[in-house]
């Protein structure tokens, strides 16, 4: 998929935008340097290309009782369209799967999995991830503080 071009205005609404989502079209214009009617143009523009997603609000995970943060490596039995299907499908119907990539190297998949606690996580692993008839071992490495965080790209 080609990028689309993007001026200097257009990077200061995703900037701007990134940073807080809530912003009226007016805030946002006066933010960024431009009308309002422009702004919002730009805004549909950047939509309609799909550079700009939905809107979402971010959860604090401690909160809402998600504390335990794993990052999983995790290797197939089989590479086979079927079966990296199946995973995939799997991976998207798991709530406590926050984040899924394939990887090169050893292992075939990275995920990002929270749960509230060690003993939620190890049910998780034991009787879900690893009963998947695609998986063949995984590998668990539990973060132990959140260095940093952030949901804003470069633009």
């Amino acid at each position: 998929m080609k990028s689309m071009e993007l001026d200097e205005i257009d990077r200061r609404i995703l900037r701007a935008l990134q940073d807080d989502a809530l912003l009226s079209h007016a805030e946002l214009a006066e933010r960024v340097g431009s009308s309002s009617a422009s702004c919002w143009r730009r805004v549909r523009s950047l939509e309609a290309t799909g550079v700009l997603g939905k809107a979402v609000r971010l959860l604090d995970p401690a909160k809402v009782n998600c504390r335990v943060n794993v990052l999983c490596s995790v290797r197939m039995r089989s590479h086979s369209g079927d079966a990296t299907a199946a995973f995939q499908a799997f991976v998207n119907e798991r709530p406590e799967i926050m984040e899924c990539y394939s990887m090169s190297g050893d292992w075939d998949y990275l995920l990002r999995v929270v749960a509230v606690d060690v003993a939620d996580y190890e049910r998780f692993l034991m009787r879900v991830l690893l009963g998947h008839p695609s998986v063949a071992t995984a590998s668990s490495h539990f973060a132990l503080s959140q260095t940093k965080y952030i949901t804003q790209l470069p633009v």
